[in-house]
């Protein structure tokens, strides 16, 4: 039997009670360890160099240094690190710039605990998860006047509704029966025609440009 895969996170935050609320969570499972707490984006740097999570959840108004910066510097350093971003501002800017930044997700604070962990371990899976809230914000933008031609072909849109689903490439290549290899390469010209480098600004261009439709998301 396979040992339980840890995921390690690092939570930044500037207010004690919200980095206590979501440590008090945590210890309900055993497959999430809070590695460290930071109270702005400096500590949060810092903490990642000393911790190597999988995972880090970011605020974003945070002293010293914010969280749309501290994300932007903590992916230079490390490519493959996950950032969430946890926040009460819907705001349509700071979504655009966090997703702009390389945040993977962009959640709000009134999400509940048990929805937090799935998140995470979504997340942890290579799933792109955004909250409803925040696909309506996203989806307010679209102007019905834009009919840019990305010149995506059928199965490129057809895996591109799948990312915006949230699914990974591994989900999309069994859903699809194609080999990994084959929708990474999709994946890649997707990008390259929206012309966007992460696969959360792609949702972000197919939503607004009505590329795709919007999938039902369970987030009860």
């Amino acid at each position: 039997m396979s040992e339980k895969k840890i995921i390690k996170v690092v939570v930044a935050d500037d207010h004690p009670l919200v980095r206590h609320g979501i440590k008090t969570v945590f210890e309900a499972y055993d497959d999430i360890d809070l590695v460290a707490e930071a109270e702005n984006g400096k500590e949060a740097m810092e903490m990642v160099e000393k911790h190597s999570p999988d995972i880090v959840l970011m605020d974003l108004v945070m002293p010293v240094l914010d969280g749309v910066e501290a994300t932007v510097q903590l992916l230079n350093r490390h490519p493959n690190l996950k950032i969430i971003v946890l926040t009460s501002f819907n705001d349509m800017e700071l979504i655009k710039k966090s997703l702009k930044a390389g945040a993977i997700s962009y959640i709000l604070k009134n999400i509940s605990g048990a929805l937090l962990v799935k998140t995470i371990r979504d997340i942890y899976k290579g799933k792109l998860i955004l909250s409803p809230q925040v696909t309506k914000i996203l989806l307010s933008e679209v102007r019905d006047s834009s009919d840019e031609n990305f010149k995506l072909t059928v199965r490129e849109k057809e895996i591109l509704a799948l990312v915006v689903e949230g699914l990974s490439n591994k989900e999309i290549s069994k859903r699809l029966f194609l080999s990994n290899s084959t929708v990474q390469f999709h994946v890649s010209n997707i990008l390259s025609k929206l012309r966007v480098t992460k696969r959360t600004e792609a949702v972000y261009v197919a939503l607004k440009q009505k590329l795709v439709k919007l999938p039902g998301q369970d987030w009860q």
